[in-house]
Parts: structure tokens; sequence; C-alpha cells
């Protein structure tokens, strides 16, 4: 095995780039193609549609949160941590990270209204695998909620808490996640 991406993972690199830049909703299958350096057929043969290519990359968008999450749970030394813990410090990091506008996702949407279920069916997972592990629901359900808040807030471009509110909440929350029997 050579290391070397595939044609599919070099398109959904690409992809997840002019999404960044541009929105999800601005992409075009031809800058795609261009920017993976890969043909417009060979772009198609692995996304036979732009939905295709949406959702795919949702999907490696969860599956790369999934993996982070799951190592952040193993702790820094290899000890456990609680998974509810990892999930707002992975949250905290990914706040900090620019987001293009939510007009993309809207036309996302619009062009294909599944274009969320991934993402729904992902949520409901984790938060049913959070209560699992917590001892204490309405907390655990309290902070999720805020943390998904915050997300919302920021995706439509309404985040009105200044950086050191939404330092405090952040903390706040870890260390009500980090407290005796949280888990």
């Amino acid at each position: 095995m050579s290391g070397r991406p595939s044609s599919r993972e070099k398109i959904l690199a690409a992809a997840a780039e002019l999404a960044d830049c541009a929105g999800p909703g601005n992409l075009s299958l031809d800058a795609v193609a261009q920017r993976a350096g890969v043909s417009k057929g060979g772009l198609l043969y692995n996304f036979p549609t732009k939905a295709k290519l949406m959702q795919a990359l949702v999907e490696d968008y969860i599956a790369k949160f999934d993996a982070t999450l799951v190592a952040k749970s193993q702790g820094a030394c290899g000890e456990p941590t609680s998974r509810l813990a990892a999930y707002v410090e992975l949250s905290a990091e990914e706040f900090e990270q620019v987001q293009p506008s939510a007009a993309g996702v809207v036309a996302a949407l619009a062009e294909d209204p599944d274009f969320l279920n991934p993402i729904r069916t992902y949520k409901r997972q984790l938060l049913d695998t959070l209560k699992a592990e917590s001892t204490d629901a309405a907390k655990l359900i309290v902070a999720f909620l805020v943390i998904e808040g915050l997300r919302s807030m920021k995706l439509f471009d309404m985040d009105i808490l200044h950086e050191d509110e939404r330092d405090m909440a952040f903390s706040y929350l870890l260390s009500e996640a980090a407290a005796p029997g949280a888990k």
C-alpha cells in the first residue's frame, strides 16, 4: 500500500476546501474536479451527482469528528476521560475555526432537503451515547443544548457573545463534565 490518497479522497479534500472558501451551496463539480486533479468523468464516477458529493462530505466530516472525539476520550496519557468532557473540548476547539456563511448550507438544503439527515442521525446517536455514560441526564442535555446552540449561533452568523463569555461557557461546561460523578 503506497499511502497515496485515492481519487475519492482527493475529490473529498478538494470539495471540503472549496466548501470552506465559498460555502457548500457554491460548489461546482468542475471546480472540484480541477482542484482535485481529476477529470470530471472521474469525479462523476465517484459521485454521480452534486448531492452525492455533498452527502459524502457530510459523512466524511462526521467520521472525522467522531474519530477525534473517540481519540480525545482516551486522554493524553492513555487514561480514559469522560466522553462529555471530550465533546466539550472538541466543540470549543472547533468553535475557533472559521466557518463559511450559512448561505451555502441553506443553498445545499434547498438543493437536497435530506442534506442534514446524516448529521441528525449522528447527533442523536452521540446524545444517546453520552446519556448512557452519564449519571446526570439533565446536566448532560443542558450541556449538549448549550454547545449545539453555540454552533447554530455561529453557523447563522448570530453569535452575539464576546470571546470571554464563550470561553466562560465552555470552561463551565468542561468543569461540570469533569466533575466527579459526571462521567
